[in-house]
Protein backbone atom coordinates (compact mmCIF):
# COMPACT_ATOMS: atom_id res chain seq x y z
CA UNK A 1 0.00 0.00 0.00
CA UNK A 2 1.22 3.43 -0.88
CA UNK A 3 2.05 5.86 1.67
CA UNK A 4 -0.97 7.81 1.06
CA UNK A 5 -5.04 7.23 -0.52
CA UNK A 6 -6.66 10.31 -1.01
CA UNK A 7 -9.07 12.09 -3.73
CA UNK A 8 -6.82 14.66 -5.60
CA UNK A 9 -3.18 16.20 -4.54
CA UNK A 10 -3.86 19.26 -6.64
CA UNK A 11 -6.47 20.26 -3.66
CA UNK A 12 -3.36 20.88 -1.53
CA UNK A 13 -2.61 24.49 -1.87
CA UNK A 14 -6.61 25.40 -1.45
CA UNK A 15 -6.83 22.95 1.70
CA UNK A 16 -3.51 24.90 2.98
CA UNK A 17 -5.50 28.30 3.19
CA UNK A 18 -8.40 26.64 4.95
CA UNK A 19 -5.97 24.80 7.34
CA UNK A 20 -4.03 28.41 8.18
CA UNK A 21 -7.71 30.34 8.08
CA UNK A 22 -8.69 27.53 11.06
CA UNK A 23 -5.61 28.24 13.13
CA UNK A 24 -6.11 31.69 13.64
CA UNK A 25 -8.85 30.26 15.84
CA UNK A 26 -7.19 27.65 17.42
CA UNK A 27 -4.62 29.71 19.57
CA UNK A 28 -4.62 27.23 22.53
CA UNK A 29 -3.48 24.39 20.19
CA UNK A 30 -0.87 26.72 18.79
CA UNK A 31 0.46 27.40 22.00
CA UNK A 32 0.62 23.63 22.83
CA UNK A 33 2.22 22.90 18.80
CA UNK A 34 5.10 25.56 20.04
CA UNK A 35 5.94 23.78 22.87
CA UNK A 36 6.28 20.42 21.39
CA UNK A 37 8.56 21.77 18.92
CA UNK A 38 11.05 22.53 21.44
CA UNK A 39 10.29 19.52 23.65
CA UNK A 40 9.31 16.90 21.55
CA UNK A 41 7.03 15.14 23.61
CA UNK A 42 6.05 12.22 21.16
CA UNK A 43 9.22 11.67 20.31
CA UNK A 44 10.07 7.67 18.65
CA UNK A 45 6.12 7.11 18.87
CA UNK A 46 3.79 6.12 16.18
CA UNK A 47 0.30 7.21 16.00
CA UNK A 48 -2.48 6.03 14.22
CA UNK A 49 -5.47 8.46 14.42
CA UNK A 50 -8.44 7.39 13.15
CA UNK A 51 -10.42 11.09 13.13
CA UNK A 52 -12.52 13.25 10.93
CA UNK A 53 -10.21 15.01 8.46
CA UNK A 54 -11.00 18.70 8.39
CA UNK A 55 -8.92 21.81 8.83
CA UNK A 56 -8.93 21.68 12.99
CA UNK A 57 -7.96 17.57 12.49
CA UNK A 58 -5.21 19.56 10.61
CA UNK A 59 -4.02 21.55 12.77
CA UNK A 60 -3.53 18.50 15.93
CA UNK A 61 -1.77 16.51 13.07
CA UNK A 62 0.80 19.31 12.62
CA UNK A 63 0.67 19.88 16.50
CA UNK A 64 1.30 16.19 16.86
CA UNK A 65 4.07 15.87 14.33
CA UNK A 66 5.62 18.83 15.71
CA UNK A 67 6.08 16.67 19.21
CA UNK A 68 8.19 14.13 17.63
CA UNK A 69 5.22 11.79 16.60
CA UNK A 70 5.58 9.39 13.75
CA UNK A 71 1.66 9.60 12.37
CA UNK A 72 -0.88 8.05 9.62
CA UNK A 73 -4.37 9.81 9.72
CA UNK A 74 -7.37 7.63 8.52
CA UNK A 75 -11.16 8.98 8.05
CA UNK A 76 -13.22 8.04 10.95
CA UNK A 77 -16.33 8.46 8.97
CA UNK A 78 -17.08 7.76 5.06
CA UNK A 79 -18.53 11.37 4.70
CA UNK A 80 -16.33 13.65 6.70
CA UNK A 81 -13.15 14.01 4.88
CA UNK A 82 -12.87 17.51 3.29
CA UNK A 83 -10.63 16.26 0.68
CA UNK A 84 -8.32 19.62 0.13
CA UNK A 85 -7.51 19.46 3.63
CA UNK A 86 -6.22 16.09 2.73
CA UNK A 87 -4.46 16.80 0.19
CA UNK A 88 -2.47 19.30 2.06
CA UNK A 89 -1.39 17.53 4.75
CA UNK A 90 0.19 15.36 2.45
CA UNK A 91 1.73 17.66 0.39
CA UNK A 92 2.46 20.27 2.28
CA UNK A 93 3.25 18.56 5.86
CA UNK A 94 4.31 15.09 5.01
CA UNK A 95 1.32 13.79 6.57
CA UNK A 96 0.20 10.31 5.42
CA UNK A 97 -3.49 10.71 4.96
CA UNK A 98 -5.60 7.34 3.67
CA UNK A 99 -9.28 9.32 3.60
CA UNK A 100 -11.77 10.03 0.51
CA UNK A 101 -15.04 11.92 1.09
CA UNK A 102 -17.57 9.47 -0.05
CA UNK A 103 -15.24 6.28 -0.03
CA UNK A 104 -17.48 3.33 0.47
CA UNK A 105 -17.14 0.78 3.28
CA UNK A 106 -14.23 -1.42 1.57
CA UNK A 107 -12.68 1.60 0.86
CA UNK A 108 -13.21 2.82 4.17
CA UNK A 109 -11.49 -0.43 6.08
CA UNK A 110 -9.20 -0.65 3.42
CA UNK A 111 -8.20 2.76 5.30
CA UNK A 112 -8.31 1.26 8.63
CA UNK A 113 -5.53 -1.41 7.69
CA UNK A 114 -3.23 1.55 6.23
CA UNK A 115 -3.75 2.76 10.42
CA UNK A 116 -3.05 -0.98 11.89
CA UNK A 117 0.02 -1.36 9.36
CA UNK A 118 1.69 1.79 10.76
CA UNK A 119 2.02 -0.78 13.94
CA UNK A 120 0.79 2.06 16.46
CA UNK A 121 2.42 3.01 19.69
CA UNK A 122 -0.99 5.16 20.48
CA UNK A 123 -4.12 5.23 18.76
CA UNK A 124 -6.47 8.42 18.78
CA UNK A 125 -9.74 7.34 17.78
CA UNK A 126 -13.43 8.94 17.35
CA UNK A 127 -16.18 6.51 17.42
CA UNK A 128 -13.28 3.72 18.43
CA UNK A 129 -13.59 1.52 14.82
CA UNK A 130 -9.74 1.67 15.22
CA UNK A 131 -9.24 0.12 18.52
CA UNK A 132 -12.42 -2.25 17.67
CA UNK A 133 -10.61 -3.63 14.88
CA UNK A 134 -7.21 -4.16 16.63
CA UNK A 135 -9.23 -5.77 19.13
CA UNK A 136 -11.03 -8.76 16.84
CA UNK A 137 -8.03 -9.16 14.54
CA UNK A 138 -6.02 -10.18 18.52
CA UNK A 139 -8.62 -12.09 18.99
CA UNK A 140 -9.17 -13.92 15.67
CA UNK A 141 -13.20 -12.94 15.46
CA UNK A 142 -12.77 -12.60 11.89
CA UNK A 143 -16.26 -12.82 11.49
CA UNK A 144 -16.31 -9.35 13.20
CA UNK A 145 -14.67 -7.42 10.60
CA UNK A 146 -15.88 -6.33 6.81
CA UNK A 147 -14.87 -8.95 5.01
CA UNK A 148 -11.71 -7.11 2.85
CA UNK A 149 -9.95 -6.62 6.10
CA UNK A 150 -10.84 -9.90 7.61
CA UNK A 151 -9.27 -11.37 4.40
CA UNK A 152 -5.92 -9.45 4.95
CA UNK A 153 -6.02 -10.55 8.83
CA UNK A 154 -6.19 -13.34 8.21
CA UNK A 155 -2.98 -13.67 6.14
CA UNK A 156 -0.98 -12.63 9.23
CA UNK A 157 0.58 -15.07 11.51
CA UNK A 158 -0.75 -15.41 15.10
CA UNK A 159 2.89 -13.99 16.85
CA UNK A 160 2.35 -11.12 13.82
CA UNK A 161 -1.64 -10.51 15.52
CA UNK A 162 -0.23 -10.69 19.25
CA UNK A 163 2.73 -8.13 18.51
CA UNK A 164 0.59 -5.48 16.60
CA UNK A 165 -1.31 -5.15 19.87
CA UNK A 166 1.63 -5.44 22.28
CA UNK A 167 3.27 -2.20 20.46
CA UNK A 168 0.06 -0.20 21.61
CA UNK A 169 0.85 1.36 25.06
CA UNK A 170 -2.95 3.42 24.94
CA UNK A 171 -4.97 5.83 22.75
CA UNK A 172 -7.78 8.20 23.53
CA UNK A 173 -11.43 8.70 22.40
CA UNK A 174 -12.71 11.71 21.02
CA UNK A 175 -16.54 11.13 21.03
CA UNK A 176 -19.61 9.56 23.08
CA UNK A 177 -20.09 7.30 20.85
CA UNK A 178 -16.29 5.43 21.30
CA UNK A 179 -16.13 6.24 25.07
CA UNK A 180 -19.46 4.03 25.37
CA UNK A 181 -17.78 1.53 22.96
CA UNK A 182 -14.70 1.45 24.82
CA UNK A 183 -16.07 1.08 28.55
CA UNK A 184 -18.15 -1.98 27.49
CA UNK A 185 -14.86 -3.28 26.16
CA UNK A 186 -13.31 -2.69 29.46
CA UNK A 187 -16.07 -4.50 31.38
CA UNK A 188 -16.14 -7.36 29.06
CA UNK A 189 -12.36 -7.66 29.82
CA UNK A 190 -11.10 -7.67 26.43
CA UNK A 191 -9.72 -3.32 26.59
CA UNK A 192 -5.59 -4.43 25.97
CA UNK A 193 -4.64 -0.76 26.97
CA UNK A 194 -5.20 2.39 28.89
CA UNK A 195 -7.14 4.84 26.80
CA UNK A 196 -8.42 8.07 27.85
CA UNK A 197 -11.76 9.35 27.04
CA UNK A 198 -11.13 12.98 25.58
CA UNK A 199 -14.96 13.55 25.37
CA UNK A 200 -15.56 13.32 29.13
CA UNK A 201 -13.49 16.10 29.39
CA UNK A 202 -15.44 19.00 30.60
CA UNK A 203 -13.37 21.90 28.17
CA UNK A 204 -14.79 19.21 25.55
CA UNK A 205 -17.98 17.65 26.01
CA UNK A 206 -19.37 21.08 27.35
CA UNK A 207 -18.27 23.42 24.54
CA UNK A 208 -17.63 20.77 21.45
CA UNK A 209 -20.52 18.97 21.79
CA UNK A 210 -22.83 21.97 22.88
CA UNK A 211 -21.68 24.79 21.40
CA UNK A 212 -20.21 22.76 18.14
CA UNK A 213 -22.74 20.45 17.48
CA UNK A 214 -25.77 22.61 17.79
CA UNK A 215 -24.14 25.66 15.38
CA UNK A 216 -22.34 22.64 13.00
CA UNK A 217 -25.75 20.55 12.71
CA UNK A 218 -28.45 23.42 11.83
CA UNK A 219 -25.68 24.70 9.29
CA UNK A 220 -25.43 20.79 8.02
CA UNK A 221 -29.14 21.07 7.71
CA UNK A 222 -29.32 24.31 6.23
CA UNK A 223 -26.31 23.82 3.48
CA UNK A 224 -28.09 20.71 2.24
CA UNK A 225 -31.53 21.67 2.44
CA UNK A 226 -32.12 25.59 2.55
CA UNK A 227 -35.30 25.56 4.19
CA UNK A 228 -36.35 28.18 6.63
CA UNK A 229 -36.18 27.14 10.03
CA UNK A 230 -38.42 29.89 11.52
CA UNK A 231 -41.97 28.29 11.97
CA UNK A 232 -40.79 24.99 11.83
CA UNK A 233 -41.46 22.35 14.17
CA UNK A 234 -37.58 20.78 14.76
CA UNK A 235 -37.50 17.79 16.43
CA UNK A 236 -34.56 16.78 18.73
CA UNK A 237 -33.60 12.88 19.95
CA UNK A 238 -31.60 13.20 22.63
CA UNK A 239 -30.91 15.94 25.39
CA UNK A 240 -27.68 15.26 26.02
CA UNK A 241 -24.77 18.00 25.51
CA UNK A 242 -25.47 17.56 22.00
CA UNK A 243 -28.89 17.60 22.00
CA UNK A 244 -28.97 20.83 24.43
CA UNK A 245 -27.34 22.64 22.18
CA UNK A 246 -28.85 21.93 18.80
CA UNK A 247 -32.23 22.31 20.36
CA UNK A 248 -30.98 25.92 21.61
CA UNK A 249 -29.70 26.76 18.22
CA UNK A 250 -32.70 25.59 16.42
CA UNK A 251 -34.94 27.94 19.12
CA UNK A 252 -32.84 30.79 18.52
CA UNK A 253 -33.52 30.69 14.65
CA UNK A 254 -37.29 30.41 15.39
CA UNK A 255 -38.49 26.73 15.46
CA UNK A 256 -40.80 25.72 17.57
CA UNK A 257 -38.70 22.83 19.44
CA UNK A 258 -39.96 19.26 20.84
CA UNK A 259 -37.47 17.05 22.83
CA UNK A 260 -37.90 13.37 22.64
CA UNK A 261 -36.01 11.30 25.45
CA UNK A 262 -35.88 7.86 27.75
CA UNK A 263 -33.79 9.38 30.36
CA UNK A 264 -36.52 11.45 32.86
CA UNK A 265 -33.54 13.30 34.35
CA UNK A 266 -32.87 14.79 30.93
CA UNK A 267 -36.77 15.06 29.71
CA UNK A 268 -36.96 16.96 32.98
CA UNK A 269 -34.13 19.24 32.46
CA UNK A 270 -35.40 20.21 28.63
CA UNK A 271 -39.14 20.47 30.01
CA UNK A 272 -37.87 23.04 32.17
CA UNK A 273 -35.52 24.69 29.58
CA UNK A 274 -38.99 25.53 28.16
CA UNK A 275 -39.03 22.92 25.54
CA UNK A 276 -41.48 20.53 24.26
CA UNK A 277 -41.04 16.75 25.78
CA UNK A 278 -42.98 13.74 23.98
CA UNK A 279 -42.58 10.33 23.01
CA UNK A 280 -41.10 10.15 19.31
CA UNK A 281 -43.85 8.21 17.97
CA UNK A 282 -46.35 11.06 19.17
CA UNK A 283 -43.35 13.85 18.03
CA UNK A 284 -43.48 11.87 14.30
CA UNK A 285 -46.77 13.38 13.81
CA UNK A 286 -46.23 17.15 13.94
CA UNK A 287 -42.73 17.49 13.09
CA UNK A 288 -40.96 18.90 10.15
CA UNK A 289 -37.53 18.55 11.11
CA UNK A 290 -35.68 15.72 12.83
CA UNK A 291 -32.17 15.22 14.35
CA UNK A 292 -30.74 12.39 16.68
CA UNK A 293 -27.93 13.04 18.46
CA UNK A 294 -28.08 9.64 20.80
CA UNK A 295 -25.19 7.21 19.74
CA UNK A 296 -28.19 4.34 20.17
CA UNK A 297 -30.01 2.58 17.27
CA UNK A 298 -33.38 3.03 15.69
CA UNK A 299 -33.95 6.08 17.64
CA UNK A 300 -36.41 6.82 14.64
CA UNK A 301 -37.81 3.38 13.65
CA UNK A 302 -40.41 2.06 10.78
CA UNK A 303 -43.80 2.74 13.22
CA UNK A 304 -42.34 6.49 12.93
CA UNK A 305 -41.65 7.27 9.18
CA UNK A 306 -45.43 5.60 8.57
CA UNK A 307 -46.73 8.56 11.31
CA UNK A 308 -44.40 11.04 9.86
CA UNK A 309 -46.14 14.19 7.52
CA UNK A 310 -45.81 14.21 3.73
CA UNK A 311 -42.12 16.69 3.10
CA UNK A 312 -40.44 15.36 6.29
CA UNK A 313 -36.84 15.87 6.95
CA UNK A 314 -34.72 13.92 8.69
CA UNK A 315 -30.73 13.99 9.90
CA UNK A 316 -28.72 12.38 12.17
CA UNK A 317 -25.70 14.13 13.81
CA UNK A 318 -24.62 11.29 16.20
CA UNK A 319 -21.49 9.31 15.06
CA UNK A 320 -22.86 6.36 13.46
CA UNK A 321 -25.78 6.03 10.86
CA UNK A 322 -27.88 3.66 13.01
CA UNK A 323 -30.26 5.93 14.53
CA UNK A 324 -32.37 6.01 12.06
CA UNK A 325 -33.48 2.75 10.59
CA UNK A 326 -33.01 3.13 6.87
CA UNK A 327 -33.89 -0.15 5.76
CA UNK A 328 -37.38 0.45 8.11
CA UNK A 329 -38.07 3.31 5.19
CA UNK A 330 -36.50 1.33 2.35
CA UNK A 331 -38.99 -1.40 3.30
CA UNK A 332 -42.10 1.42 2.91
CA UNK A 333 -41.20 3.20 -0.28
CA UNK A 334 -41.17 2.50 -3.90
CA UNK A 335 -38.15 1.83 -5.47
CA UNK A 336 -34.78 3.94 -4.67
CA UNK A 337 -34.82 7.06 -3.28
CA UNK A 338 -33.99 10.56 -5.73
CA UNK A 339 -31.40 12.23 -5.17
CA UNK A 340 -33.01 15.56 -5.34
CA UNK A 341 -30.51 17.66 -3.80
CA UNK A 342 -26.43 16.84 -2.63
CA UNK A 343 -27.05 14.69 0.29
CA UNK A 344 -30.93 14.90 0.03
CA UNK A 345 -32.31 11.26 -0.53
CA UNK A 346 -35.63 11.20 -1.10
CA UNK A 347 -37.65 7.88 -0.34
CA UNK A 348 -41.39 8.13 -1.51
CA UNK A 349 -43.67 5.98 0.08
CA UNK A 350 -46.47 3.25 -0.68
CA UNK A 351 -48.85 6.23 0.04
CA UNK A 352 -47.44 8.69 -1.71
CA UNK A 353 -45.75 10.41 1.10
CA UNK A 354 -41.87 12.05 0.25
CA UNK A 355 -39.20 11.46 3.43
CA UNK A 356 -36.19 13.40 3.26
CA UNK A 357 -32.95 11.81 4.62
CA UNK A 358 -29.88 13.94 5.33
CA UNK A 359 -26.65 13.02 4.33
CA UNK A 360 -27.48 9.08 4.22
CA UNK A 361 -28.22 9.16 7.95
CA UNK A 362 -24.38 10.25 8.42
CA UNK A 363 -23.67 12.80 10.43
CA UNK A 364 -25.30 15.52 8.90
CA UNK A 365 -22.89 18.16 10.81
CA UNK A 366 -19.98 17.22 8.44
CA UNK A 367 -21.42 15.22 5.40
CA UNK A 368 -22.96 18.59 4.12
CA UNK A 369 -20.90 21.03 6.23
CA UNK A 370 -17.71 21.53 7.41
CA UNK A 371 -17.79 20.38 11.27
CA UNK A 372 -17.42 22.16 14.13
CA UNK A 373 -15.98 25.45 14.12
CA UNK A 374 -12.33 25.87 14.70
CA UNK A 375 -12.79 27.79 18.14
CA UNK A 376 -14.48 25.31 19.89
CA UNK A 377 -12.91 22.74 18.46
CA UNK A 378 -9.62 24.23 20.03
CA UNK A 379 -10.41 22.96 23.10
CA UNK A 380 -11.32 19.58 22.24
CA UNK A 381 -7.99 18.89 20.46
CA UNK A 382 -5.82 20.17 22.70
CA UNK A 383 -7.50 18.09 25.23
CA UNK A 384 -5.93 15.60 21.94
CA UNK A 385 -2.74 16.66 22.14
CA UNK A 386 -1.84 17.09 25.93
CA UNK A 387 -3.89 13.76 26.62
CA UNK A 388 -1.31 11.93 24.00
CA UNK A 389 1.73 13.46 26.00
CA UNK A 390 0.61 12.42 29.41
CA UNK A 391 -0.01 8.73 27.72
CA UNK A 392 3.24 9.09 26.81
CA UNK A 393 4.54 10.02 30.04
CA UNK A 394 2.55 7.34 32.13
CA UNK A 395 1.34 4.72 29.93
CA UNK A 396 3.54 2.09 32.30
CA UNK A 397 1.63 3.37 35.10
CA UNK A 398 -2.16 3.14 33.82
CA UNK A 399 -4.39 0.15 33.84
CA UNK A 400 -6.13 -1.25 30.91
CA UNK A 401 -9.20 0.63 32.01
CA UNK A 402 -10.69 4.00 30.54
CA UNK A 403 -9.99 6.98 32.20
CA UNK A 404 -11.00 11.20 32.54
CA UNK A 405 -8.70 13.51 31.48
CA UNK A 406 -6.60 14.54 34.23
CA UNK A 407 -8.15 17.91 36.02
CA UNK A 408 -5.15 19.95 35.68
CA UNK A 409 -5.26 19.21 32.08
CA UNK A 410 -8.81 20.43 31.84
CA UNK A 411 -8.35 23.40 33.90
CA UNK A 412 -5.11 24.77 31.49
CA UNK A 413 -7.02 24.29 28.75
CA UNK A 414 -9.43 26.06 30.22
CA UNK A 415 -6.74 29.15 31.49
CA UNK A 416 -5.69 29.33 28.21
CA UNK A 417 -8.23 29.50 26.17
CA UNK A 418 -9.61 32.42 28.47
CA UNK A 419 -6.69 33.95 27.69
CA UNK A 420 -6.25 33.96 24.23
CA UNK A 421 -10.33 35.67 24.39
CA UNK A 422 -8.79 38.53 27.02
CA UNK A 423 -11.16 37.47 29.62
CA UNK A 424 -9.66 37.82 33.40
CA UNK A 425 -11.19 35.90 36.43
CA UNK A 426 -10.76 36.35 39.96
CA UNK A 427 -8.14 34.80 42.01
CA UNK A 428 -9.05 33.52 46.08
CA UNK A 429 -6.99 34.98 48.53
CA UNK A 430 -5.10 32.62 51.08
CA UNK A 431 -8.20 33.84 53.46
CA UNK A 432 -10.89 32.04 51.37
CA UNK A 433 -8.66 29.10 50.57
CA UNK A 434 -8.71 28.55 54.18
CA UNK A 435 -12.12 28.72 54.71
CA UNK A 436 -13.06 26.61 51.75
CA UNK A 437 -11.12 23.88 53.31
CA UNK A 438 -12.23 23.84 56.75
CA UNK A 439 -14.71 22.78 58.70
CA UNK A 440 -14.00 24.42 61.98
CA UNK A 441 -16.61 27.65 60.84
CA UNK A 442 -20.06 28.00 60.52
CA UNK A 443 -22.92 30.15 61.64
Amino acid sequence: MSNYDIKDIQQAEGGRRRIEWAEREMPVLRSIRERFKKEKPLKGLRLSCCLHVTTETANLMRTLHEGGADIVLTASNPLSTQDDVAAALVNQYEIPVFAIKGEDKVTYFKHIRAALEHKPHMTQDDGADLVSSLFFIEMGRFEKLEPSLAEWAKTLKDDERKQMLKNVIGGTEETTTGVIRLKAMEKDGVLKFPVIAVNDALTKHMFDNRYGTGQSTLDGIVRATNVLLAGKTFVVAGYGWCGRGLALRARGMGSHVIVTEVDPLKALEAAMDGFQVMPMLDAAKVGDIFCTVTGDLNVIDGHDFEAMKDGAIVANSGHFNVEINIPALEAMSVGKPNLVRPFVDQYTTKDGRKINILGEGRLINLASAEGHPASVMDMSFANQALSAEYMAKNADKLEKKVYSVPTDIDNEIARLKLEAMGVKIDVLSDEQLHYLNSWEEGT
